[in-house]
């Protein structure tokens, strides 16, 4: 008789309040993509899916969770709120909002009170970008292979910016 292995869960999860939050969290995907590094998103507002929220943050680290990457606009109550459940590192990401171009997000996410902390990235796509990284960075602090991979990294990136203006 064969065993089945069971599926594992990645070590990233991305959440964010609401589809149309994707195009932006889509660049913590790329990043942590680029760097081997799995992941599995999630749509969980703080707002409409409380129970969802609730449930997802209360047993992320149990089902294998190692970083959470949460996105949100607006008010942006979600990476706060899945921190205040959660004792796993919150990465959390403004995103760009119509009315306040992301200034509210950024506020929301960035204005925690003592004691339940989430890391705050820029709004946007470079925020997200740089969550996916860091989010590897929090990992390779125990898998050496990943922090090769991101040495890796770091070399292309500084190697591609040229010293001079000339093409």
């Amino acid at each position: 008789m064969a065993t089945q292995t069971p599926p594992t869960t990645p070590p990233v999860a991305i959440i964010m309040g609401s589809r149309s939050d994707w195009p932006t969290m889509k660049h913590a995907a790329d990043a942590l993509d680029r760097l081997g590094v799995a992941w599995e998103a999630k749509v969980v507002s703080a707002h409409r899916t409380p129970q969802r929220l609730f449930d997802f943050a209360t047993g992320a680290r149990v089902a294998g969770y190692k970083v959470i990457i949460a996105g949100a606009g607006g008010a942006a109550h979600l990476p706060g709120m899945a921190a205040s459940m959660t004792e796993l590192p919150v990465l959390g990401v403004p995103v760009e909002s119509k009315a306040l171009k992301g200034m509210d997000s950024l506020l929301s996410i960035a204005q925690m009170p003592g004691g339940v902390p989430v890391a705050t990235l820029a709004i946007g796509e470079p925020g997200a970008k740089n969550a996916g990284i860091l989010a590897a960075q929090i990992l390779a602090l125990s898998d050496e292979t990943l922090a090769g991979r991101l040495r890796a990294f770091r070399e292309a990136q500084t190697e591609a910016v040229h010293e001079t203006v000339e093409d």
